[in-house]
């Protein structure tokens, strides 16, 4: 086609091509406005969000909320140092104990002589015995390591050992 050609067929619809670009004028400034008051509802909705329900500002109670959970994080670390310190310190505790009674002599009328084992989770500690006669009594002490003593053990003291090495400090 000529540029003459173009030039008249232009002219000769003038009026449709005015029309036309108009209309899309119209339609793009109808589009406009549009969106004009979407982003300004947007706007009104992101201030509403961002000013908590008692007007402070959502950021700054964000933060707060991060503050507050470091120093409940730190909190829960110091307890968990000191509930390690405490759990080594507790297996050091007496834990196990066992007591057994029993008659030392056929005379005597009842079980007045006894074996106390008293023992931590290592299975160390010491076995008291307390032997009661008509005219006298005497104590003693055998220390325990690892479960067993280097000092003679009766059968009496051995049962109460063996009774409280047999007993496991309650899990919590």
């Amino acid at each position: 086609m000529d540029i003459q050609v173009i030039t008249k067929l232009a002219l000769d619809n003038i009026v449709v091509i005015v029309a036309a670009l108009g209309i899309l004028a119209l339609l793009l400034l109808l589009l406009t406005i549009n969106l004009y008051m979407k982003v300004n509802y947007m706007k009104k909705r992101y201030r509403k969000m961002m000013t908590g329900a008692d007007g402070s500002n959502l950021e700054r109670m964000l933060i707060g909320h991060i503050n507050e959970m470091k120093a409940v994080a730190e909190e829960n670390e110091r307890i968990k140092q000191e509930n390690e310190r405490l759990d080594a310190l507790l297996q050091l505790a007496i834990t196990r104990v066992s007591v057994v009674r029993f008659r030392a002599f056929d005379d005597m009328g009842s079980d007045l002589s006894y074996a106390v084992a008293l023992l931590d989770s290592h299975n160390n500690g010491v076995i008291l015995t307390s032997i009661f006669g008509r005219e006298d009594s005497r104590s003693y002490v055998k220390p325990v390591e690892n479960g067993t003593s280097t000092y003679a053990l009766m059968a009496e003291e051995q049962q109460a050992l063996d009774e409280a090495m047999g007993k496991v400090a309650a899990e919590a």
